[in-house]
């Protein structure tokens, strides 16, 4: 079975089977970004047989693993109702194993007595789950997320030459003008669709950004039937319009998240549970304020003051109304509410390079930087360009104060390096990690 698109993921998952201590693994992220389909093209390609069961589509499944902890009985059953033989050679899938905690906790049971077999595990809104404190096996699974389809991967299939010439930068060097305006230009059109695959291949294959666009109204729309899964029913409204609030938020020049943007006379305290259900699921980012840079950058956080964003681009693109036609009107698709799209897309492709979630940094009211990451022992601030403007004062009032060794700077111009700002073009943000270590 070979994958549509290249899974960075992919090579983990295969040193996982690789691994004769392996463990049950579990794995995290949003709805509709991959995981079902990456799971089933581990089992086809990697084992003799797959043995998949779905427990929303098939919840008589449940009482196999209510009814006893014993695992050898549990495989016979899932034989049984399978019709093949489950061993070390097959790959064993448990799909959105948040609707059969009782399966979740059995895991410790087939590390333990079936340590042969390989467990993988799956669920869109699996993080609710474990954020109720539900019983998990605690040090008996391994843990991997799969984000929405970075550019680099929408890049391998979108121009595989362009993917390969990108991979192959490994020093700081001018990108040739005849590149980086070919990946200035596909890069446009993964603003348009985002990360989502289904959206993605829609688009490679149709080169229709009307279709790719209908199909990612669909995902917002199942993302929204999700809210109503929520056990509070008056929170359901609540997550709604913190969800659909997002373009409002990172559309002022302040991007701090606001209450008075989701409700009138909103409250704290109404919608913290909102927000960390939509955390919980995957479909946010809660990004803090650091008012002091030191190490660890986590305990220095303003847990009063933080700003959201989503957890792709294309969703963002499509909650803000702005139409895939700005994909021929020059660089709107950068500038495009304050550059929120921009500033959104790298975060998002920041997340999965750097262990530490970013931070952002303020100076009262005159100055900011957009994030902030811990890389290693260093803390290192990111301001982010929408276009060829790269004056900031900001970024410069903070290595003033804090003397940085390296500044980060995202925007439209070539890559260079000087005087310890590194200038990243907003296609390489995927590459920030190897970059940084070019020059350190």
């Amino acid at each position: 079975m070979k994958n549509i698109f290249i899974r960075t993921l992919e090579n983990e998952l295969i040193s996982w089977k690789a691994d004769a201590n392996h463990k049950p693994l579990i794995l995290n992220g949003a709805r509709q970004v991959g995981k079902t389909y990456l799971m089933k093209w581990l089992g086809n390609s990697h084992f003799s047989s797959i043995a998949y069961f779905n427990f929303d589509e098939k919840p008589e499944l449940k009482q196999f693993f209510e009814n006893t902890k014993d695992v050898n009985i549990i495989i016979e059953n899932l034989t049984l109702v399978l019709g093949q033989k489950i061993d070390k050679n097959t790959l064993l899938v448990f799909d959105e194993i948040q609707e059969c905690l009782s399966a979740l906790n059995t895991l410790k049971y087939f590390y333990e007595n079936r340590p042969e077999l390989y467990v993988i595990c799956a669920g869109s809104l699996l993080g609710i789950s474990l954020g109720k404190g539900n019983s998990f096996p605690v040090g008996k699974v391994q843990f991997l997320t799969l984000y929405p389809l970075s550019f680099t991967e929408f890049l391998q299939t979108a121009d595989p030459k362009l993917a390969l010439y990108l991979d192959n930068i490994n020093k700081i060097e001018v990108i040739p003008d005849i590149f980086f305006s070919s990946l200035k230009d596909n890069f446009k059109k993964y603003l348009i669709t985002g990360g989502l695959p289904a959206v993605a291949l829609t688009f490679l294959e149709t080169k229709d950004f009307a279709k790719s666009d209908l199909v990612l109204k669909d995902l917002i729309r199942s993302y929204e039937l999700d809210f109503a899964k929520h056990p509070i029913t008056k929170d359901v409204a609540k997550i709604s319009h913190v969800f659909n609030s997002i373009p409002s938020q990172l559309g002022r020049e302040n991007k701090k998240f606001v209450y008075q943007l989701v409700k009138p006379g909103a409250r704290a305290r109404e919608y913290e549970d909102a927000i960390k259900w939509l955390e919980q699921a995957g479909l946010i980012y809660k990004i803090y304020l650091c008012k002091t840079p030191k190490l660890p950058i986590s305990a220095y956080d303003d847990l009063s003051a933080y700003k959201i964003y989503t957890f792709d681009v294309g969703v963002l693109r499509k909650l803000s109304q702005l139409d895939p036609i700005a994909f021929t009107e020059g660089n709107r698709l950068f500038v495009e509410f304050k550059g929120a799209l921009i500033e959104n897309y790298i975060l998002q492709s920041l997340v999965p390079n750097f262990e530490v979630l970013p931070r952002y940094w303020t100076s009262g009211n005159e100055a900011e930087v957009d994030f902030l990451i811990q890389s290693k022992n260093e803390i290192i601030p990111i301001e982010v360009k929408s276009d060829e403007n790269i004056r900031s004062a900001s970024l410069t009032q903070y290595f003033n104060k804090f003397q940085p060794k390296i500044r980060v700077r995202f925007s439209l111009k070539n890559l260079s390096y000087q005087d310890g700002l590194l200038n990243i073009p907003h296609f390489m943000a995927d590459y920030t990690l190897n970059l940084i270590k070019y020059i350190a």
